[in-house]
């Protein structure tokens, strides 16, 4: 019967040593979860962090990009600035002289054209002071009661758009 006593030890050993197993591994269970849980939420802030890094580089990828090219529209408007005392040398060289100006004068608005230079055309249009200056006023046509207001009736020097800004005010004579 000691065999049989000794079994049966054994297997209450056995059993006992199950059930602290058992309780080892629940224990150990609960300590993963707890650590799982903590480094998925580690993992979240880390991707939160991440994605608000992403999205403020590109913000300011975006607003460097943005800045440089006003930064060269600028510069660009400052070199067409600077032309237009030649184009207006050009102009009026022109007007003097068309058949042997004409080829520069047209290859040099063609080439400002292509950049972003516009000339204002304000003949007999309606005077706006944000694109003219009015150097010169005569009285109204007596009959012709314009309700548009004073008219452009003569551009003494051509005025210049860049981009859709005014560069430069045309300088006109106004009637009315």
């Amino acid at each position: 019967m000691t065999d049989e006593a000794d079994e049966a030890e054994a297997d209450e050993a056995a059993v006992d040593e199950i059930a602290v197993t058992e309780a080892e591994v629940a224990v150990e269970d609960d300590r993963v979860v707890n650590d799982l849980a903590k480094l998925q939420s580690e993992r979240d802030s880390y991707k939160d962090i991440t994605l608000r890094l992403q999205a403020d580089f590109d913000n300011y990828r975006k607003r460097v990009g943005t800045q440089l090219a006003d930064e060269v529209q600028r510069a660009t408007g400052r070199i067409a600035e600077a032309l237009l005392p030649v184009l207006d040398a050009c102009e009026a060289a022109f007007l003097q002289h068309p058949a042997e100006v004409e080829p520069i004068f047209n290859s040099l608005l063609g080439e400002l054209r292509k950049l972003g230079l516009e000339a204002m055309n304000l003949h007999e249009k309606p005077f706006d002071p944000a694109l003219a200056e009015a150097v010169e006023h005569e009285a109204a046509v007596e009959g012709n009661d314009d309700a548009r207001g004073p008219i452009v009736t003569e551009v003494l020097r051509s005025g210049y758009m860049w981009n859709g800004r005014v560069l430069r005010p045309a300088m006109v004579k106004v009637r009315g």
